[in-house]
């Protein structure tokens, strides 16, 4: 996380902006002028607990996820969303003393393992199937309803912080989504809340809405009662129609439930799809403001599948978005699970598709991120390049530690929320406390960034327009534009820029001046693993796991032709299966086998900065606390054509073996992940005098040598699970479109 010394210089060279367009003149404009003020908070909302198929309590969590100081990479915000269905165990009940709180205190013999039954009493349980003569399962509209919110309103008026609840939906026709309804939540009256001090906390506010549509859209919800105490008609009794759609008369909906429950069997996922569809009109209609609906690990499960309910392609995406384009506005493509025996669960013949076994869409990560994403010129560039306003967050997915305890700094499995991934996200609210409404806003705004082992912790990206005469900038001035922001944590706010998430209007024939200013935090990051990153030995790179450095930044630009239409031959197609993508040799048949609904060509890194060479970053320091920055900038001249700009960024050089090409581009995470230890390549020979033994806790952060739980072939120790995650990390940034004026209008961005 120090500063780098040269590097070899992997700069590509600059592309002229292409396509035709009319001399038709406007002003350069961008409408974010006049922004309330803000800053970049960082937060997760994709993570577990024990009500659904988690490992601890939830005030465990928010301890693990929130706290500076016993667990030091506390986020800003937290939304704590498990899965939807339904669950048997007690997820508010804590582990020990240390957790109690004078409304939710330690019971003895009573942990966050408890069921429901053995707690609360089966005839509390309402609903279908759970309760008295039931199987002791709770429905997640129950647990949001009455368990979880409250518990969790409690602990953001105690620890005054910015929680909220959401879900991991399992999605009828597709696999799982991060989403949640912020109405009722955290309302302003907690300001002022007198918590009790001793005895049962009754919450202010509510997770209603939330509730309800869990009850009337999640997949794993089959739950017929309503909402109601079972067997009665005392409850909610929700009814889950779409005014202005025909959900009632669908083949699908069911009158005693008062919701659509597609039936199995053949044609399930397509059936399904239309029900996800209604649930987004709902949301739409009902919440619009204050929902967000983004899809998770959306490669896992493989390519959408008619018969099942497995992934998503390009075109379930685009309908999602066409539906309701203020709530479904991105995807997790960077997944949790990154400890795991492969990286983000994502894995070749992982699901089963009739009798036909079928990869993980990509058939593994790249660097960490599913291949819709991981890739450039692939899915998300196709997407950005019709436009469109969906963006780039990254979650961490938490269950547990894998064959460690959930207090070990190791992993096999996965890490906490905010230990390694973390999104930063643009809240704009001025002298205002965080709240849900704001956080929701700064996610669907698009300004926000993703990272993955503290490689960065400030970034701005700047994009300004420049013109002959008066109008001109340099990049020195749009470069100090950037550094000021990326010294404030915030953005900026002058007439011809614009930023993340935002769309800059120009006259055919400007030069756009992109400039970035970043941070690349000095010392140690989260990691436990203070011995030689493996990954970088083998180009004799000398580089402590636990102190990364940032090697080299990619600006990505593609072109943008408008939104594609529903039946066109280029708006619906599946990312190429299994060796028709990735070979068995980790290498992949590249963008050309890649159906033309799935890519963007125009897409290229246009331009890689590192420090030396044809495009060298420059080094400063903050003129606030002095600590050390980098900006950069490069000039797109004479632009004719609508496009977007974007960044990543990686610690790896180019050409690293089993790690990046000669591009520097992520290559295919086969070679790390452990479930197949005939492809682990990268050997892991530091032999420390700190390697703490398995089946112990470890709670420290400076394990010297190659960790116990490593595979070993051939009596040799590989690069796998949690030390393959720390080695290889990748920022991500959100674009900023440009759209010139007479050209393609970019009509997913105000």
């Amino acid at each position: 996380m120090r500063f780098p010394f040269a590097r070899r210089d992997v700069a590509i060279a600059a592309l002229a902006a292409l396509g035709s367009t009319s001399l038709t003149l406007a002003p350069a404009s961008v409408s974010a002028a006049g922004k309330t003020p803000g800053r970049y908070v960082s937060g997760d909302f994709h993570n577990h607990t024990t009500c659904s198929d988690g490992s601890i309590s939830m005030q465990k969590l928010v301890k693990k996820a929130t706290d500076k100081q016993d667990t030091p990479w506390g986020l800003d915000w937290f939304v704590q969303a498990g899965h939807g269905g339904n669950g048997n165990r007690n997820c508010t009940l804590v582990e020990d003393a240390s957790l109690s709180t004078p409304a939710y205190p330690y019971v003895a013999g009573k942990g966050p393992d408890t069921t429901w039954t053995a707690s609360i009493g089966a005839a509390a349980i309402k609903g279908d199937n759970g309760g008295v003569g039931g199987n002791g399962n709770m429905w997640r509209w129950q647990s949001i309803q009455e368990y979880q919110y409250p518990v969790l309103e409690y602990l953001a008026a105690l620890r005054n912080q910015p929680l909220f609840i959401g879900m991991e939906s399992v999605v009828a026709g597709h696999e799982h989504t991060s989403m949640s309804i912020v109405t009722g939540q955290m309302p302003m009256a907690l300001d002022n809340a007198t918590l009790p001090a001793s005895g049962s906390y009754a919450a202010l506010g509510n997770a209603n809405a939330l509730a309800q549509w869990s009850y009337c859209f999640d997949r794993g919800d089959t739950d017929k009662s309503r909402g109601n105490v079972t067997g009665s008609a005392v409850g909610n009794n929700w009814n889950c129609a779409v005014p202005g759609s025909n959900s009632t008369a669908d083949v699908s909906w069911n009158a005693q439930a008062q919701k659509l429950l597609p039936a199995s069997g053949a044609g399930v996922g397509t059936r399904g799809h239309l029900k996800t569809l209604e649930a987004l009109k709902w949301m739409a209609q009902y919440h619009p403001d204050t929902s967000y609906y983004v899809p998770a690990h959306l490669e896992r499960a493989g390519p959408f599948y008619a018969d099942g309910n497995q992934g998503f392609n390009v075109e379930h995406l685009r309908n999602f978005n066409n539906t309701a384009p203020g709530v479904a506005f991105g995807f997790e493509s960077q997944p949790g699970h990154g400890a795991s025996s492969n990286r983000g669960e994502y894995q070749v013949n992982r699901n089963t598709f009739g009798t036909q076994k079928v990869d993980s869409v990509g058939g593994t990560t790249f660097g960490g991120t599913g291949v819709y994403a991981g890739i450039v010129g692939g899915v998300w560039d196709s997407l950005l390049g019709e436009g469109r306003n969906f963006w780039f967050f990254a979650s961490s997915d938490w269950h547990n530690r894998g064959s460690f305890g959930p207090d070990d700094r190791r992993s096999t499995q996965d890490f906490y929320p905010g230990e390694y991934q973390r999104t930063y996200v643009m809240v704009r609210n001025a002298a205002d406390k965080l709240r849900p409404q704001t956080i929701v806003n700064g996610l669907r705004s698009g300004n926000a960034w993703s990272t993955t082992g503290q490689l960065i912790d400030r970034l701005a990206l700047v994009v300004c327009a420049s013109y002959p005469g008066p109008a001109a900038r340099s990049s020195a001035s749009v470069e100090t534009l950037a550094l000021n922001a990326a010294t404030g944590n915030t953005d900026t706010d002058i007439a011809g820029c614009a930023t993340m998430g935002e769309k800059l209007v120009v006259r055919p024939g400007a030069e756009l001046v992109v400039a970035v200013a970043l941070r690349d935090p000095a010392g140690t990051n989260y990691s436990p693993y203070a011995f030689p990153n493996p990954s970088l030995l083998q180009v004799g790179i000398n580089q402590p796991i636990n102190q990364p450095v940032l090697d080299h930044v990619d600006l990505i630009r593609g072109l943008v032709s408008g939104y594609r239409q529903p039946g066109a031959a280029d708006y619906a197609g599946e990312w190429p299966r299994n060796t028709d993508w990735l070979r068995t040799d980790g290498t992949t048949t590249g963008l050309a086998n890649v159906p033309a609904a799935a890519k963007n060509t125009t897409a290229a890194v246009i331009r890689t900065f590192n420090g030396a060479g044809a495009s060298p970053w420059v080094k400063v320091s903050s003129g606030v606390d002095n600590t050390g920055f980098l900006k950069m900038s490069y000039r797109i001249p004479a632009v004719t054509a609508s496009q977007y700009v974007r960044l990543r960024g990686t610690n790896m050089p180019a050409s690293v073996p089993y790690e990046t090409d000669a591009s520097g581009n992520p290559l295919a995470d086969l070679y790390t992940n452990a479930n197949d230890t005939s492809k682990l390549r990268i050997p892991c020979t530091t032999v420390g005098s700190n390697v703490p033994v398995n089946g112990t806790t470890y709670t420290g952060n400076a394990i010297d040598g190659c960790p116990a739980h490593l595979p070993v072939v051939g009596g040799q120790k590989y690069v796998a699970y949690d030390v393959a995650a720390w080695s290889d990390l990748w920022f991500y940034s959100n674009p900023v479109y440009i759209e010139v004026s007479g050209s393609t209008t970019v009509a997913g961005v105000k």
